[in-house]
Formats: structure tokens, sequence, C-alpha cells
């Protein structure tokens, strides 16, 4: 049976003070997997408290290369990896933070792998900047039955929901269609601050942890968003759609 090394009693010991986590559910997270697809503004907060909390296995799954105009919120990047792909210069970080993670990184999620990318994970954190990746996100973990929270920010604002297979609304009970292009700004248009990826990634980060362990209660069926300017959060109720394309509510 798996056992705690003192390294890890004293790396961990904040967490296993917790009575919801405990040492059982230290030695959980360790052995836990969690796939994080996107390691801009959102990505970047979820890898890093991930990592830190000490979940053991992560996948982390990113096609694009750091660019100068990320270093504002996307903290796992630094000047001296602009140009490297992003999930070099995460691992590297990731590497110096916490080295027993075992970090597996991924190029481009299409539907023609991200079924079984995300097969062999328990949770995944959908940190995408578009839609058409969140929508993929959306129904490939719907069709096979894992557990993702979803997010989005733009400009002072952020959004974010879980969703549990079978158990609540998906992203397309709220969203039926994907969007068409142009029809929405990005944060190249409109900006983002980057302390609001911060906030939104970290929540990310917190719902994945919830889930793994069975404690608290989770955004299933609940839309929490933020607005960074009235410093306020607000809890939006979600139906679930019985005539969801993709989960198709019981």
């Amino acid at each position: 049976m798996r056992t705690l090394s003192e390294t890890e009693r004293k790396i961990y010991s904040r967490n296993m003070l917790l009575p919801e986590i405990g040492e059982s559910g230290q030695l959980k997270l360790l052995e836990s997997r969690v796939l994080i697809i996107g390691l801009g503004g959102l990505g970047s907060p979820a890898l890093f408290y991930l990592a830190a909390a000490g979940v053991g296995n992560i996948g982390a799954a990113d096609c694009d290369v750091v660019d100068l105009s990320n270093l504002q919120r996307q903290i796992l990047h630094g000047r001296k990896d602009v140009g490297r792909n992003k999930t070099e210069s995460a691992a590297e970080t990731i590497s110096r933070l916490n080295p027993d993670v075992r970090l597996e990184t991924y190029g481009t999620i299409s539907e023609e792998n991200i079924a079984g990318t995300i097969a062999s994970y328990d949770f995944v954190v959908e940190a995408t900047d578009n839609f058409k990746s969140k929508f993929l996100v959306n129904d490939a973990c719907v069709r096979n039955g894992k557990p993702f929270s979803h997010a989005g920010i733009l400009g002072a604002y952020g959004q974010t929901m879980t969703v549990v297979p079978g158990q609540g609304p998906c992203l397309r009970c709220v969203f039926p269609e994907e969007p068409e292009a142009g029809t929405y700004e990005t944060t190249s248009e409109a900006g983002v601050l980057g302390s609001v990826a911060g906030v939104i990634g970290t929540i990310q980060s917190i719902e994945a942890i919830k889930y793994l362990l069975g404690i608290g209660g989770l955004l299933t069926g609940r839309l929490l968003t933020f607005d960074a300017l009235a410093m306020t959060f607000m809890e939006v109720k979600l139906p679930w759609n019985r005539e969801c394309a993709a989960c198709g509510a019981p």
C-alpha cells in the first residue's frame, strides 16, 4: 500500500490539515489524473495549482507557441519562452515547481484524437480560448462520460461551470449552437485583465480537486460569473435541457 514519504508529508502538510483531505485524500490526489486542454490564461493557474496540490498525473495539451502578448496573463511562461511550444515551456515550469508530477504533453486536440486523449483521465479542465474547442471538449466529455470544468474570460469578466455527465446540464444545454466566427469578440479584440484569468483558472483547479476527492459542492447546474470591476460573483442556475443534442437530459 502506497504511503507518503517524509518529503511529501512536509510539502502537502497544509493540504492534509484540512479534515476534508487528510492523508487519505492526499494519497488519492497523488494517484489522480487530470487533463488540462489549453495552457494560456486559464490553463496556466489551473496547472500551477493542481501540480502544487500534488495531483500526481497531469496531461497538458496545447498546439500554440508562446507570444509576447501572452505574458500579461499566461503565468506558466516567461520572456525567454517566446517562440517555444507552450507545452515545452509548461513542462519546464512545472518540473521546477514539483518535479514529482508526471506530466504528459499533447499537441493539437481534434475530433479524431480527443476521445483517446481523455480516456485515461479522471477529470478534464477545458481552458481553451475559442468556441470551437469548447464545444469539442464538451461533446467528447459528455459522450465519453468524463467530468470537466468549462470557463471563459473576456475583459474584466469571467465565468465557469462544471459538467458531470448524467448529473446536470452541459455547455450545449446553455448554448445549443456554436456561435459563428466574427459574431463575438475575442480577447485579442476586447482585451482581458490578466488577473481575471488567474481567478477563474484557480477556481477550475478547485473544482477538479473537489471532484477527485468527492468533497464540497461542485458547480454543476450552476454558472458562476465574476465581475472584477464591481468585485462581485453571481451564480446563475442552469436548467437541464431535455432536447440537448449533446447530453439529452433524462
